[in-house]
């Protein structure tokens, strides 16, 4: 497809004294290099291109950069200068093009302009090293667009460095968190630093170790725990879990060791996909058959059987005592109780997940003693 214009044309129609004509003139011609054009029609319209990109006119070389921002075909040297050109003419360029290299994006970056810098913190993609470069600008609506985009490839250096820096800011922090990847260190590092609905996401989106994850399910959980609304809540926090594949037996079985019944009830529904009413009248038959078919239907290890027996037990036997520090009371019962179990040849509970509970008894009586020891007003 011909562009239609002569070397005479291009002539009179750069130095039209109409904007508006410049400007309708730059689009056509941009629009054309994608075209198929013969050797000399694409000279003449790269020729014209490079007209534009010195004309007096802002809006005639924003229409140019406008037309030009996702071409592959345009010459580097006029994406390069309209890149360098004001922010008004630069930005699509800038977020879009593909032309510009590593070097280039670095280059704009290192001129100290906000707005081009937000534009490149968008681009579809961004390389871990101009990433680094945009981190080191410290300002704040650049990073923040940065992490939030999961096109950009930020090495776990780079995310310390932006928690460093930002770890009071919620612009930054909370796109952190929606992101489809983080390290896993970042996200440990990131729990003690958002709020609770943030560190919910957390848990449910991201890898952390299975200890934390644990720590924070309780967290969640405890501020009503077998009460309605903790059983309403139970089930979302399951759904969430199981839809990221985080629904692990592990998190299950220490759950319910620290007395979290509403969770372990809607995670073996979950699991052995039954509706809750049935699951909670198997998990509470009397008999000794119930909660080992719902078990087994939930597919758990066999070998952990025995504490998830004795951990109901305690949730039939016990219940809390109304004083305060009630809720640290009946878990350390419950896992006093459920250790027991690890004196049984069938279980098998790791060393991982008996350290955790050992942890937990110990700073469950911490917990306790501090209680006793505080002094009555």
């Amino acid at each position: 497809m011909s562009v239609g214009l002569s070397r005479e044309d291009v002539e009179r129609l750069t130095k039209d004294r109409s904007d508006d004509v410049r400007a309708a003139t730059a689009a056509k011609v941009a629009g054309s290099l994608d075209s198929s054009l013969s050797t000399n029609e694409r000279e003449l319209a790269n020729d014209v291109c490079r007209q534009f990109v010195h004309d007096a006119a802002v809006e005639v070389r924003a229409a140019l950069a406008e037309s030009l921002k996702q071409s592959e075909a345009v010459p580097h040297d006029i994406a390069l200068s309209l890149a360098a050109d004001a922010a008004e003419v630069a930005l699509p360029i800038l977020q879009f093009s593909q032309v510009l290299t590593d070097e280039d994006l670095l280059e704009v970056i290192g001129a100290n302009d906000p707005k081009k810098q937000v534009a490149i913190a968008r681009r579809e993609s961004v390389s871990a090293d101009v990433a680094d470069a945009l981190v080191e600008t410290r300002n704040e609506d650049v990073v923040a667009e940065l992490v939030a985009n999961d096109g950009a490839e930020i090495r776990e250096s780079t995310f310390e460095k932006v928690l460093e820096e930002f770890q009071d800011s919620d612009r930054v922090k909370t796109p952190m968190v929606y992101r489809k990847r983080l390290p896993v260190a970042v996200a440990e590092q990131l729990v003690t630093l958002v709020s609770e609905r943030l560190c919910d996401h957390l848990m449910t989106h991201h890898e952390l170790p299975e200890s934390l994850r644990t720590d924070l399910l309780l967290k969640t959980r405890e501020r009503a725990i077998m009460t309605l609304s903790s059983m309403e809540t139970a089930g979302e926090l399951v759904d969430a879990l199981a839809k990221n594949g985080r629904l692990t037996g592990s998190i299950i079985i220490r759950a319910i060791c620290m007395g979290d019944l509403p969770f372990f009830e809607f995670a073996l529904a979950h699991k052995a996909d039954v509706p809750i009413d049935n699951a909670r009248l198997l998990i509470h038959d009397e008999g000794p058959l119930g909660l080992k078919a719902i078990y087994r239907k939930a597919d758990l290890s066999d070998k952990l059987f025995p504490i998830a027996r004795a951990a109901i037990d305690v949730a039939h036997e016990t219940d809390y005592d109304g004083d305060e520090n009630d809720r640290a009371r009946y878990s350390r019962r419950m896992i006093e109780r459920v250790m027991t179990q690890f004196e049984e040849p069938s279980t098998n509970f790791d060393a991982e997940n008996v350290e955790y509970l050992l942890d937990k008894i110990n700073e469950l009586a911490a917990a306790g003693a501090s209680v006793t020891a505080s002094p009555v007003h």
